[in-house]
């Protein structure tokens, strides 16, 4: 798969923190910093108590290098615009889950109403990535 930000990331479900750092060009300690500041990187722990990171953990990994050290935010800014922009992501996806538009109600058809929500919250998805 490949994110926004140009690195590909291979199609699996855990990543150790060394093919992290590989794939973003963090440091280790630096990306156990993150992990400490923005609350939606939280790895799973294997029961040799061994960070295990998921993709979305590697993509928001790129996203907070991204803000940081392209855009010039801070790591209260990074916060909040994390926290804003997965607000108006979760206000949008309920609100089309409570009141799909008008003419699709009437065609009865789910298939094109689900369509245009996945192009929208990929739309989300694309933002957040830059």
């Amino acid at each position: 798969m490949n994110s926004g930000n140009g690195v590909r990331i291979p199609d699996k479900s855990y990543f150790k923190i060394g093919e992290v750092c590989e794939l973003t060009g963090i440091k280790q300690h630096v990306l156990r910093y993150w992990e400490s500041e923005f609350k939606i990187i939280r790895p799973q722990r294997a029961s040799s108590k061994q960070r295990l990171y998921r993709k979305v953990d590697v993509e928001n990994f790129l996203i907070i290098k991204r803000l940081l050290k392209e855009e010039g935010f801070t790591i209260p800014g990074a916060k909040k615009f994390l926290a804003r922009m997965s607000k108006k992501a979760k206000q949008k996806k309920e609100e089309e889950i409570q009141e799909p538009p008008q003419n699709l109600k009437e065609q009865g058809n789910q298939k094109d109403f689900y369509s245009e929500l996945k192009a929208e919250l990929q739309d989300i998805k694309n933002l957040l990535e830059g």
